[in-house]
């Protein structure tokens, strides 16, 4: 699509695992004789499978030059687009719903978008703006249907739905065909034209594999570099598309897609009796959480059988419900049962090389048959299951005595698994509580795994087949007593566990105040204004950095890093590489110009590896070569030989034990704490660990640069967070001045904190193939190298010893904290101080003592990330308040309560002055406004009338530090240019990545300059214009960059004041041109200059933060104690702003923090191997928040009547302090798995470390399935993966 210059469809990962890349696909389909549209992922389109197809991207549906369509229209005004980068993708989604729905309904909706992944807005504005398609009486999206000012948005004068207006499927392309074949460099593809045509290739090309939605082979040939030289499509066979309908059952062609399978399964269960759709319905329950809409709509049953993969889910069920499958060749046709028999092992099946699937049946069920689907993932839907099962029993008429019993599982090793001893064991008993327990023996006994399973997590996935089990017994028995058959007791209080999760869409109210009634209506400061480039975003007209069009002569630079941890480099060998056709040239240390070497805070920073690496993904070498594809295979064929060095270690307790930490070690400490812990009733000591996190911006980093051929200049258009720094870094490494690098950054498709300081190293690889080689060099980073190559947010560790007193009230706290540096220095010391200076959180701890060491192992270097350390500090001060509460048998919000700062004039542990009162204000109103204590009240009584499941509810303040504890930081500049026709032009330090600081740039512009927004633009971020700016961090980028742009302004405005006193009748224009003449300037620059903050380590004091942000959260979940699953059932958050500049954006920012937060303490986890090397690479195994995810009540409230003298009229930055909320979850979590515990006689204190991932919250959850699964002895194994 970019050589057509279509770049609203955008690549995220390449492996139809985050839905930006989502187009709409129609055909024309002969058999139904209508034509049919489908949303799917253009990254795993061959151009060659499309021929007869329609594809629709963004530009063709709507632009801001044209006409926009509703669908864009209403996620821009709903604030639905923040960076903007997954919005095309959203969009095309939502428009291929409408063309076949005119009038979804909110499942619809939350259906079509399971497959599209945001990491900026939390979903919410979303389905806010999209479910105003859905008709009826509400106009808004907010939960409420009267139109007031405070509404976020609301629907006046939106373009309406007009079916009429969409594109007119071409009629050319309704016609068939014969077959097609198409030749490329290395692949032959062809495209049959009917079944004896497939069967005549399928015979002379046994080893090619058949592709219809390329959703397995096409992934495996990007990222596994598996080769075809030649490929068969049958997707235009007809025979494969069939479905047919008969007494026993139905028929799908194999090529049939999942949706058509989910579609027909879903009519034929509303129209037939209950009984006869069992196995339709357990099917439904796992083609509903299978995969997203677009792999769905792409993906085939016949695929998804033959790609034996057993995390692949239907084939269980499939298997248990003694499906059927039709395999044709040229020889005939035979029919085989689809069991543990037809698959050979991962990935093969006994398929002949000349057969081909044509079809499956799936029969009706019988009376007396009872059959269910089971499956448990990182996330309940978009995501591969760990375990997944079938499972049905066949009872003697009338009776509860088993006749047969058939039992699948995936997922419990490298194919299907039967277990038939336990099966066979069974048969002829009672469906009883003496079966359960006979059941759970064989099968503990069966699908026992070895702590070495490829996969891991194994104790996890045995307690898992047995927990399954247990709900499809306690599932048959009601139905049995249905029948009124089975004398099997079951309590009450089990029934609960039989219901699955209702994924909703979530929704919510957010309220803000309105600005003064004496504020001019022209003055769009603290209004809800749309980000100013929602609209382009929304059309896909918004450039990011690999959009735009390449220069002449442009190269491909592909990254060749270490695959070993600690090694020297013997030789590096890249003959081979330079031989791939379209190879120019190989970059190492020794081709860069100026200095590979630079020191970073008295440590060495290598751009190259020059003698030794140290750690896995460590830049040591580069490919430059035409194109992208020719770049990344000359990559593969580079041959590095490696001495391995010890010692090699990865985790912070191997890092204590070699005493292995970065300098500068950090203290803080308030009072005595020796001393106070001789005085207090009680002292517990104890520990909690937080997992990494990876950024997943929908962007992943790169550049292009381009020389000038003059002087050395070059220019980069520069996906970064830190122009400046960029600049200085390429400036180096080219041996150049400063004023030579010209750094341009339009936007970024997501930042997070994880293009500030890594971007720079790749900006200057970049540069260095540029000046070598005389030529545009563009980096794109895949998905996968970019989470390798950059890394994350720090693991930490908190060891913590506390003394207090039995009513709560904590006198003395002293906590050790341990963050994972990895191999390098990077921002890991300035975060380990965050961490310390954000220990106190809310709360006044007299005797209060910490310290910080940053550990060095060998892993690729942690980075900056959204809260930059803060979220590890306050979440172990959090883990401690948690712990008094049970210790004293206290609810954990009296605690809180008690220990909180309450002094008009606080002081915090570093002793920098603050007043409380917004935090008392935040938190008195959450928990009225959350209805606290009676809902505390319904989760008592839920636990107590529930045994397998559970809820947990927990509140917390915020105390969230703002600004850089870095004084010389604290800095911002811009500069405002007025152009003759009265059009204003701002330019400014800080860098757009979705947190709208141009639009409340162009707002405070507005207000001064006293004209509409929409004669203001922001062109781009430029070091040429705004030198030496600030990085756009901090949560301090609108107070530095808005301070400056309204002192620009303001001098401006001084500077026109006499013209406006000469002529007050004249109009803005007019007062402009007439400065012009008398030659007035009409450009001036604008300078912030912060305050000076810092801190003295040694005398533990110093004002470290402009101010503090204020909050407050509160939210409930609710556990599945058999799975490990949870639900979040709904947040409440509280937020002080100070008077919000923009409602709208700051709401959004509130919401986009918290589900970042949400992933951090719940979903998202990063694996590495016991040898150091990334496992989590991409979408497909490192999960974040997707719809499901999201809280379906989710409110925001921005506290009123707050002051903040600070900060560009009296705001408050607010990027940063949300992400921490997500521990509310956590801890809810905690607190559920608790009360499960205490239905096992566990009363004691129990370590959960964080993320709260399924497997963490099943195995803490201890019942008699966990004891009935041995835990290996650690040491006594190599486990698939370790916790860093």
């Amino acid at each position: 699509m970019s050589a057509a210059r279509l770049t609203g469809t955008k690549y995220g990962c390449g492996s139809g695992g985050c839905g930006a890349c989502t187009v709409m696909l129609s055909r024309y389909d002969p058999l139904s004789a209508r034509v049919l549209h489908c949303s799917a992922n253009a990254c795993l389109l061959p151009v060659v499978s499309l021929h007869g197809a329609a594809v629709v991207t963004v530009e063709g549906i709507g632009s801001t030059k044209t006409k926009l369509h509703p669908v864009q229209e209403r996620i821009a005004k709903a604030h639905g687009s923040q960076c903007g980068f997954c919005t095309p993708g959203m969009v095309m989604s939502m428009y291929t719903l409408l063309r076949n729905q005119p009038q979804p309904s909110l499942e619809d909706i939350r259906e079509a978008l399971t497959g599209n992944l945001c990491r900026c807005t939390g979903y919410r504005p979303i389905v806010d703006g999209f479910k105003t398609f859905c008709g009826g009486p509400s106009t808004l999206c907010n939960g409420s249907s009267d139109v007031s000012q405070t509404s976020l948005f609301h629907m006046n004068g939106v373009l309406p739905l007009d079916p009429s207006q969409d594109l007119i499927f071409p009629p050319e392309l309704m016609g068939g065909g014969g077959r097609l074949c198409f030749q490329g460099n290395r692949v032959k593809w062809f495209s049959p034209a009917d079944l004896s045509d497939l069967l005549e290739l399928r015979a002379a090309h046994p080893n090619a594999p058949l592709v219809v939605g390329n959703t397995n082979v096409g992934p495996n040939m990007m990222f596994k570099g598996d080769v075809h030289p030649l490929i068969i499509s049958p997707g235009s066979v007809m025979e494969l598309h069939t479905v047919s309908w008969g007494k026993k059952g139905v028929t799908f062609g194999s090529a049939c897609s999942l949706s058509e399978v989910k579609e027909e399964l879903q009519g034929a269960v509303g129209r037939l009796d209950p009984e006869e759709s069992r196995v339709f319905q357990a099917l439904l329950n796992t083609l509903r959480c299978l995969a997203g809409k677009q792999i769905r709509n792409m993906a085939t049953v016949g695929g998804n059988i033959l790609s034996a993969d057993p995390k692949y889910d239907l084939s269980c069920i499939l298997a248990a419900a003694d499906c059927t499958l039709q395999l044709v060749s040229k020889g005939g046709t035979r029919e085989v049962p689809l069991n543990e028999k037809f698959f050979a092992g991962f990935g093969r099946t006994h398929l002949r090389a000349d057969e081909v699937l044509l079809s499956l049946h799936i029969p009706r069920s019988q009376p007396w048959e009872f059959v269910s689907a089971f499956r448990q993932a990182q996330r309940r839907e978009f995501a591969f299951s760990i375990v997944n099962a079938g499972m049905k029993v066949v009872f003697k008429e009338g009776t509860d005595t088993v006749q047969s019993l058939s039992i699948f599982y995936g997922g419990m090793g490298p194919t299907l698994l039967r277990v038939k001893r336990t099966c066979e064991g069974l048969v002829g008993m009672s469906w009883n509580e003496g079966l359960l327990e006979e059941a759970c023996r064989l099968l503990a006994e069966e699908v026992a795994l070895p702590p070495t399973a490829h996969g891991g997590k194994t104790e996890f996935r045995s307690i898992l087949s047995l927990s399954f089990f247990f709900k499809f017994y306690m599932q048959v028995v009601q139905e049995l007593r249905e029948k009124g058959v089975g004398v099997a007791d079951l309590p009450l209080e089990y029934l609960s566990a039989l219901k699955p999760f209702k994924n909703e869409v979530p929704q919510g109210h957010q309220t803000f105040q309105m600005v003064s009634e004496i504020q001019s209506s022209k003055d769009p400061v603290g209004r809800p204004r749309v980000h100013i480039a929602a609209f382009q975003q929304a059309t896909g007209e918004a450039k990011y950095y690999d959009d735009l069009p390449a220069v002449s002569g442009e190269l491909f630079v592909f990254m060749v890093t270490s695959t070993r941890a600690h090694a020297k480099i013997i030789s590096m060998d890249f003959s081979e590489a330079l031989r791939v056709p379209g190879a120019v040239t190989f970059l190492s240390a020794r081709d860069v110009p100026g200095q590979n070497r630079r020191l970073w805070f008295n440590n060495t920073e290598e751009l190259f590896a020059e003698e030794e690496v140290c750690c896995v993904g460590q830049i040591i070498g580069a490919v430059v070569a035409e194109s992208r594809e020719q770049a990344k295979r000359a990559a593969e064929r580079v041959r590095v030989t490696y001495d391995d060095l010890s010692p090699v270690f990865f985790t912070i307790e191997e890092a204590i034990q070699h005493q292995s930490f970065f300098n500068p070690k950090r203290k803080l400490e308030r009072g005595n704490v020796d001393e106070a812990f001789g005085k207090v009733d009680r002292i517990l000591e104890g520990e909690m660990y937080m997992g990494g996190q990876e950024h997943f911006y929908m962007e992943t980093q790169g550049l292009i640069a381009v020389p000038r051929g003059e002087d050395g200049e070059m220019d980069l258009y520069v996906a970064t967070q830190h122009a400046a720094f960029t600049q200085e870094v390429v400036g180096h490494t080219l041996g150049v001045d400063s004023n030579k690098i010209t750094c341009h950054v339009k936007r970024l498709g997501g930042g997070f904190g994880g293009k500030v300081m890594k971007i720079a190293s790749l900006s200057a690889i970049a540069a260095t193939a540029a000046y070598k080689t005389g030529r545009a060099v563009r980096c794109v980073l895949d998905r996968g190298d970019d989470m390798l190559i950059t890394s994350g947010r720090h693991p930490f560790l908190g060891k913590y010893k506390v003394g207090f007193m039995n009513d709560g009230t904590i006198l003395a706290a002293d906590i050790t904290y341990y963050s994972n540096g990895g191999s390098t220095l990077d921002e890991s010391s300035f975060i380990m101080e965050k961490a310390l200076l954000h220990m106190d959180n809310g709360y006044k701890i007299p005797n209060l003592r910490g310290h910080g060491l940053v550990c060095k192992t060998h892993l690729p270097s942690y980075t900056a990330f959204r809260g930059f350390g803060g979220p590890q500090g306050l979440t172990i001060i959090e883990s401690i308040l948690h712990e008094v509460a049970a210790e004293c048998g206290l609810p954990a919000e009296e605690v809180r309560a008690v220990n909180m700062y309450s002094e008009e004039e606080s002081y915090t542990h570093h002793r920098q002055p603050f007043c409380p009162r917004d935090m008392v204000r935040c938190w008195d109103e959450c928990l009225e406004k959350s209805d606290y204590s009676s809902r505390r009240l319904a989760v008592q009584h839920f636990n107590a009338t529930n045994r397998w499941r559970k809820r947990g509810i927990c509140a917390v303040p915020l105390k969230f530090g703002i600004g850089f504890s870095k004084g010389f930081y604290n800095q911002g500049a811009a500069l405002v240019n007025i152009y003759k026709d009265g059009s204003v032009l701002v330019s400014h330090g800080g860098t757009e990545m979705g947190q709208g600081i141009n639009t409340k740039a162009v707002q405070i512009a507005s207000r001064i300059l006293g004209v509409p927004m929409s004669s203001i633009h922001i062109k781009e971020t430029c070091t040429g214009n705004v030198p030496n700016a600030a990085p756009s961090a901090a949560s301090f980028g609108t107070d530095a960059v808005g301070m400056a742009v309204k002192d620009a302004c303001e001098k401006l405005m001084k500077r026109l004041e006499p013209v406006m006193k000469a002529y007050p009748k004249w109009t803005w224009s007019q007062w402009i041109v007439e400065a012009y003449c008398q030659k007035i300037s009409l450009s001036a620059t604008g300078f912030f200059m912060g305050p000076h903050t810092s801190v003295d380590w040694e005398k533990s004091e110093g004002a470290a933060y402009y101010y503090f942000t204020f909050g407050a959260c509160c939210s409930e979940v609710e556990i599945d104690c058999l799975t490990g699953d949870h639900k979040n059932i709904r947040t409440d958050i509280v937020m002080d702003v100070g008077k919000s500049l923009n409602p709208a954006l700051d709401v959004g920012q509130v919401e986009g923090g918290f589900v970042q937060g949400l992933g951090l303490y719940t979903i998202e986890e990063l694996q590495f191997s016991p040898d150091g090397a990334l496992r989590t690479r991409g979408p497909n195994q490192y999960k974040i928040p997707a719809l499901c995810d999201i809280p379906p009540q989710l409110n925001v409230h921005l506290l009123a009547d707050s002051q903040n003298p600070n900060a560009i009229y009296s705001s408050k930055g607010i990027g940063e302090p949300p992400v921490f909320f997500g521990c509310t979850l956590f801890f809810a979590i905690k607190e559920a798995i608790a009360a499960a515990r205490r239905e096992s006689g566990l009363n004691g204190r129990f370590a959960l470390s964080s993320p709260a991932t399924v497997e963490k919250i099943r195995m803490a959850c201890v019942d008699r399935f966990t004891e009935m699964v041995p835990c290996p002895e650690p040491g006594s194994f190599t486990p698939w993966a370790i916790n860093v």
